[in-house]
């Protein structure tokens, strides 16, 4: 089994900034995209950055500029460095990493359990 454990969520003030920690343990092979996805109450789940294991990104529109996402493949770890923080950014936060366990190249999605991000204006 694969686990992701996420640190570093919090309450902020607008303007502020936070880092997420999301670190994948367990019965894994390689990684080929992690990332961070938010839900806000009674809204979907969507993309907020993700990387490759080869280090492309992709963020979208309403954090670029503000959000950088890295990982360290040696730790199987993925961060989200959150500045200029807004309101809108209040959700929970979601590690989700494609793990391939054996090596057969056949890449599984793996959740973390969410950690909150609160912004007050």
């Amino acid at each position: 089994q694969v686990q992701l454990v996420e640190s570093g969520g919090g309450l902020v003030q607008a303007g502020g900034s936070l880092r997420l920690s999301c670190a994948a343990s367990g019965s894994i092979f390689s990684i080929n995209v992690m990332g961070w996805y938010r839900q806000a109450p009674g809204k979907q789940r969507d993309l907020v950055a993700d990387i490759t294991s080869g280090g492309i990104t992709d963020y979208a529109d309403s954090v670029k500029g503000r959000f950088t996402v890295s990982r360290d493949n040696a730790k199987n770890t993925v961060y989200l460095q959150m500045n200029g923080l807004k309101p809108e950014d209040t959700a929970v936060y979601y590690c989700n990493a494609e793990v391939d366990q054996y090596g057969r190249r056949r890449y599984d999605d793996y959740w973390g359990q969410g950690t909150q991000v609160t912004v007050s204006s």
